[in-house]
């Protein structure tokens, strides 16, 4: 698929880009590379490929789900200037 030098200007108005006559030459021929190996891709026959989340055959390696901290909240709570059944009280900012 080819792009030509309307199409290029419309995408720079729409994208609120100026462009100089050079640069309308380079962008057209840069995106009518892209829009080719796009068209090249989808012509690939994927019938029967099932989707990866990883190109790698591996496995992630996974940690015990294990506590490892004490808990602190008494400590923390200490600090704050206002608490009521273990939360912190703020000031109210919607009304």
């Amino acid at each position: 698929m080819s792009i030509d030098k309307q199409d290029v200007q419309k995408i720079a108005h729409l994208a609120r880009l100026a462009l100089t006559e050079d640069d309308v030459d380079q962008y057209q021929h840069s995106l009518s590379s892209v829009l080719a190996l796009v068209e090249q891709m989808q012509s690939v026959d994927t019938d029967g490929v099932e989707p990866l989340s990883n190109p790698l055959e591996m496995t992630q390696r996974l940690r015990e789900d294990i506590v490892t901290e004490e808990n602190r909240r008494d400590a923390f709570l200490a600090n704050a200037p206002k608490t009521d059944a273990g939360l912190f009280l703020v000031p109210q900012v919607i009304e």
